[in-house]
């Protein structure tokens, strides 16, 4: 955290050390991307061991997670902490499960599925729904192999999906042979901190995870300002998005804008309107009424 932000957070060769959250910033091809070193997870922290509820509920809000695990003892850390995130409602490195629960007034349980069902049947999907009291509701799964845990997570409404990087530390006490294993585990990069290892790939591997959007202004009559690109995720990165982001009144005072970049049909610009989607390092002037 210290070498990655210049922001100091302590560091030991003892495990925990880092009591409370620290903030800092690395930027990223040009993006700043702010970074929150959290106090370790313990065992029971789902349950308030070790202010580990706290510490849980900033996760929560994030949009990338490092796990990082001790290379010599990696799975057994990488379980327990697992464990932990889930029981609090956070589900790494997934999806929202394509199932449709909308309750209604009356009609009983109506349950359909696009495709078949193979880890859960109809009487367990009314079972579950009778277990939550709901008695009257369309249910429509649409996911291949959806479990009871699935519906459970709709149901329930609280989870939250975040995709999870296992940073494994301390190669540099392990052999050549033992790193190439490490490799097998999904969604890791192997890291020595203290070395300074391999840390240029845990970076280019967030820059991918957290699925950025650069988008650059441009004033009228000037040239479009490359230093503070406005920074958007996939998914919402209209022209709405771009103008929210930078003051919530731009989008009512907007006439249209104007697109430079991957996005637009014509390399001269191209006049688009607030459902437009930008694309990475775009270019866009805004036009107002």
């Amino acid at each position: 955290m210290s070498k990655l932000t210049g922001t100091h957070s302590e560091v030991s060769a003892i495990d925990f050390t880092t009591l409370t959250t620290v903030p800092g910033t690395l930027k990223v091809h040009g993006a700043p991307i702010q970074i929150l070193d959290l106090p370790g997870i313990i065992e029971g922290a789902n349950d308030g061991r070790g202010r580990g509820r706290q510490v849980i509920a900033v996760a929560r809000t994030c949009n990338l997670i490092f796990i990082v695990l001790d290379v010599l003892k990696p799975l057994g850390d990488k379980r327990l902490i697992e464990a932990e995130l889930e029981g609090f409602g956070i589900r790494l490195n997934k999806k929202p499960p394509a199932v449709l629960v909308r309750k209604k007034e009356k009609g009983g349980i109506a349950i359909t599925n696009t495709v078949p069902l193979t880890n859960i049947d109809h009487d367990e999907i009314k079972a579950i729904c009778s277990e939550y009291k709901l008695n009257n509701a369309d249910i429509a799964i649409r996911q291949p192999g959806a479990t009871a845990d699935d519906l459970v997570d709709v149901i329930e409404g609280n989870r939250v999906y975040i995709p999870a990087i296992y940073v494994l530390n301390k190669i540099d006490a392990i052999s050549i042979e033992e790193l190439d294993l490490l490799y097998k585990i999904p969604n890791s990069v192997p890291i020595s901190s203290n070395e300074w290892l391999n840390v240029d790939e845990l970076i280019e591997k967030m820059w991918q995870a957290l699925d950025l959007v650069r988008v650059y202004t441009k004033p009228r009559g000037l040239a479009p300002d490359y230093t503070a690109p406005v920074v958007l995720k996939h998914g919402k990165c209209t022209v709405e998005d771009f103008c929210s982001s930078i003051h919530k009144e731009i989008a009512k005072q907007m006439k249209y804008a104007i697109v430079w970049g991957a996005s637009a049909k014509h390399t001269r610009g191209q006049k688009v309107g607030l459902d437009h989607v930008l694309e990475d390092e775009d270019v866009v002037h805004i036009a107002k009424k």
